[in-house]
């Protein structure tokens, strides 16, 4: 019954989802104004929901451009639905253009398929659905959008400070049959504070370093500058074994005796770094090999003590594990260097319930205090939990066995959702077991099957819920 109805649907579906995948919704702070909070592809993104909205005759309210909703149903209790329309960078290697959707005989290819556009017209669709249908409404709806999710949540923080808060609600941002808990997520920059002076002349001197551009994603490239004073070609030979011992890419090129070194990883989500190859301190780990000047000796010998080949925290000596949530994970997303200002390295650190964020976090910095680098703390955000034995979190497992067979248990994750946002939210779809996870890599795609069962399991759901219930 259900997937009849979404069928019926399938084109106009597919062609609203192509329009938001050719919005460019990357954060851009170098455009950001009071009319473009976190720049303008955000703000166009958050515009074309409230267009088709307002098309489809739902009321919509915007929160100084950077947040909003879709208003739907009837009733005392509100229910959300928690989305994002921004994406992260899409990186280099895709075999189409991110931001020109191409859509074959089974499948959607662009930035932001998985995460969060697609599951974001899903949802709307089945709202829209149901609205169409005539329904008894027994909820209001409130399809929560929001513009910087792969940031700094500084939406949804602006949302509620003045916006009514759902009793429930779900963030179509994840995985089925349901995420029933999510780490605590803190993102700060380790920064280096003290310049060293260069007693001997160094054989090489570090002109720069840039790797990386989110903090929860793994950097997939890395470029370093380097003064070489004598013996170039020995060093460039030195580089491509490196490269070919690790199985990595990378080039080599020499402008006025600066060697440009390039170092190409694997991106991948940082709440599991180690299913990617982190471009930046592979790169870094060379260049320990290298009589470094001082500064910039001190910045590599960080990263090899604290950062290089540990993506559990063992190194920071915050090492830390629990049968429910698992472990704690570190993300090295952004490295800085310069030859004027020393070095940063911006840091995604995802932890259990049960981990001692503050304690640990304190512990570490007066360590490297010592050294000559400091902590800058961002954003933290605690563990999430919902009882798995809920109802409402049993009521949409109930939803996704009715229509898969699968009798999968709900879980926790390591990444974070909007759901967190909520007492009682649950991050449920849109992927499936057999979906290909391409969030935050090249080529990201959404198979048509996905999209539409995961229609079809939010329309049976919202039924559930927010008619019968």
């Amino acid at each position: 019954m259900w997937k009849d109805k979404v069928l019926a649907y399938e084109s106009q579906i597919i062609d609203d989802l192509k329009g938001l995948l050719a919005i460019e919704s990357v954060r851009d702070d170098s455009k950001a104004s009071d009319a473009y909070p976190v720049g303008p592809g955000p703000r166009k993104a958050l515009d074309y929901m409230y267009e088709i909205a307002e098309r489809d005759g739902f009321g919509t309210h915007d929160v100084d451009h950077i947040a909003g909703r879709i208003e739907a149903g009837a009733g005392e209790d509100v229910f959300g639905i928690l989305c994002h329309v921004d994406v992260v960078p899409a990186g280099d290697g895709w075999d189409t253009d991110p931001f020109d959707p191409v859509v074959t005989s089974d499948k959607i290819i662009a930035r932001g398929t998985l995460d969060d556009k697609g599951p974001t017209i899903a949802a709307y669709y089945a709202v829209k659905i149901l609205n169409e249908m005539n329904v008894d409404w027994k909820k209001r709806i409130h399809i929560i959008i929001g513009t910087d999710e792969e940031s700094d949540w500084k939406c949804t923080d602006r949302y509620f400070e003045t916006e009514e808060m759902p009793t429930l609600g779900f963030a179509p941002d994840a995985e089925f049959p349901a995420i029933h808990g999510e780490k605590g997520i803190s993102t700060f920059d380790v920064i280096q504070t003290v310049k060293a002076e260069d007693i001997d002349e160094p054989d090489y001197e570090l002109y720069s370093f840039v790797s990386g551009q989110r903090y929860n994603m793994v950097p997939d490239e890395a470029i370093a500058k380097v003064l070489v004073k004598e013996n170039m070609t020995d060093v460039i030979q030195s580089f491509e074994n490196y490269l070919q011992q690790n199985q990595l890419d990378g080039t080599s090129t020499v402008d006025s005796g600066v060697l440009e070194l390039k170092v190409f990883g694997k991106a991948v989500h940082g709440m599991d770094p180690s299913k990617g190859t982190n471009a930046g301190l592979y790169l870094l780990n060379f260049l320990a090999n290298l009589k470094l000047d001082k500064t910039a000796s001190n910045f590599v010998a960080f990263s090899e003590r604290y950062l290089f080949k540990s993506d559990f925290g063992e190194k920071m000596g915050m090492k830390f594990h629990t049968d429910v949530m698992g472990d704690v994970t570190t993300n090295i997303g952004v490295i800085n260097y310069n030859n004027q200002e020393g070095g940063s390295f911006g840091i995604n650190l995802r932890y259990p319930e049960g981990f001692e964020f503050t304690k640990a976090l304190t512990r570490f910095e007066e360590e490297i205090n010592a050294l000559g680098f400091d902590i800058e703390l961002g954003k933290n955000q605690s563990p999430h939990y919902v009882d798995k034995n809920d109802p409402f979190v049993q009521s949409l497992v109930e939803t996704y066995r009715n229509q898969t067979g699968d009798h999968s248990e709900p879980y926790v994750i390591g990444g974070g959702t909007y759901a967190r946002n909520l007492d009682k939210g649950v991050a449920f779809g849109a992927m499936f077991k057999d979906t290909e996870d391409l969030m935050h890599q090249k080529n990201e795609y959404m198979t048509k099957k996905q999209l539409l069962d995961a229609t079809s399991i939010y329309l049976e759901a919202l039924y559930k819920l927010c008619v019968e219930g």
